[in-house]
């Protein structure tokens, strides 16, 4: 009886002192999460009832979102109707999808070479260089692809000089190349630090394991490495998929111009030219609402198909 008795004390004043720990450990933690929470919440959640917008039958300013009468689906429908529409979306597809087939692995491959890489100056130097124009914003880096593709630029006279010419910003199919490389270029050196990151949870001793059963590197990669960043690699993958209709806004907007529109117009680019040059914001509300819940439903299901194929769960 007295075995039981001290027991059940303890079990009563576990959560008392679990509570006490939370007061004087973990308050910290919660009041330096308030700003990039309240951050998020101003930025992200508050601007959603703009959404309203996008069911209005015309906005009024002096009436507001809320004030302007409802209208339904009339918007969607007029999505519809806009000049090539199908166009549009077939190149926002199109570019978009390059960007996440080509973009995925090559970060992958990249951090599992870096990984083999002893020497740490030349690992540091290595990552040093490759994610370097991920700081750049497009706006300096289009003013250094025009300098070097333009009609007369440092690389397109020379290479014109022995048999190829580059039509980059005249011919929409290279001008589609173009795009999709230098989005690699530029994003992929910030990918292969996150999967970097992952390898270095990977414990030691799977690959000692690995040796002394006599398994080389290669083997030791497809079945310690490999495993250890399944995770993330899941992860990076379903939300690249999400965002299949972001064939990227800002970088199109800088290196497009009239004589590409046919293959670089994108449904960001429609959106921008309605919604600021227009002034038809109820239209490019609906375009951008349409997107985003075209995205969500590609995330949850791209998820869910993971989580039944394999035996990993990212959310």
């Amino acid at each position: 009886m007295e075995n039981l008795r001290v027991k059940a004390e303890t079990a009563a004043a576990s959560p008392r002192k679990k509570k006490r720990y939370f007061r004087t450990s973990e308050w910290q933690l919660y009041v330096m999460m308030i700003l990039p929470i309240g951050l998020i919440i101003l930025f992200c959640y508050v601007p959603m009832a703009g959404i309203r917008l996008a069911f209005v039958e015309n906005y009024y300013v002096r009436l507001g979102i809320w004030g302007s009468p409802w209208g339904g689906l009339k918007w969607f429908r007029e999505m519809f109707l806009i000049p090539d529409i199908w166009n549009i979306m077939g190149n926002t597809l199109l570019i978009a999808s390059l960007k996440v087939f080509i973009g995925f692995p090559i970060p992958i491959i990249i951090s599992l070479m870096l990984n083999e890489v002893h020497s740490k100056w030349q690992k540091r130097s290595i990552q040093t260089m490759i994610y370097l124009p991920y700081f750049l914003s497009w706006v300096v880096l289009g003013n250094i692809i025009f300098q070097l593709f333009g009609s007369q630029g440092s690389l397109t006279v020379p290479l014109r000089q022995i048999g190829i010419d580059l039509n980059i910003f005249t011919d929409g199919g290279q001008f589609v190349t173009m795009i999709v490389a230098s989005d690699l270029w530029k994003g992929f050196g910030f990918s292969t630090v996150v999967y970097l990151a992952s390898l270095t949870g990977i414990d030691k001793g799977l690959y000692e394991a690995a040796e002394i059963d006599g398994a080389g590197r290669f083997k030791q990669t497809v079945h310690v490495t490999l495993p250890g960043i399944m995770p993330i690699v899941m992860l990076v993958g379903i939300l690249n998929l999400g965002n299949v209709l972001n064939a990227g806004f800002e970088q199109i907007l800088v290196l497009y111009n009239p004589l590409v529109y046919d293959r670089a117009e994108i449904i960001d680019t429609i959106v921008y030219k309605m919604g600021i040059l227009q002034n038809q914001e109820e239209l490019s509300t609906a375009i951008g609402l349409f997107k985003g819940v075209i995205s969500a439903i590609l995330i949850v299901t791209v998820n869910v198909v993971c989580t039944k194929v394999t035996d990993y769960r990212v959310f």
